[in-house]
């Protein structure tokens, strides 16, 4: 029975996976420029654009309205339903 050496057999495979992502890489870089060329005209890359231009997170305001909601303060189900209808809306605008 002939003797296998499976790291040998690998090693080629890998060799030959090298070879074709050397050939790969500039159509692979002309592909990714393309996509991030056209990224603002596709539907996730208008939601990810308008998640860009948000504020950053105001963690004192944040803090606060937690400690309203648990000491029951704070009417979440009211505002929570302005909130999601200002999210949607200013997302379809």
């Amino acid at each position: 029975m002939p003797s296998i050496d499976s790291n040998s057999r690998f090693e080629s495979e890998h060799r030959k996976v090298d070879c074709v992502q050397e050939r790969l890489a500039p159509d692979e870089d002309l592909v990714m420029e393309q996509i991030l060329e056209n990224i603002n005209n596709t539907p996730i890359g208008q939601v990810l654009k308008k998640i860009a231009s948000l504020p950053e997170v105001r963690k004192e305001k944040v803090l606060n309205l937690r400690r309203q909601i648990t000491k029951g303060e704070y009417d979440l189900n009211e505002r929570l339903d302005v909130a999601v209808d200002k999210v949607i809306e200013h997302l379809t605008a």
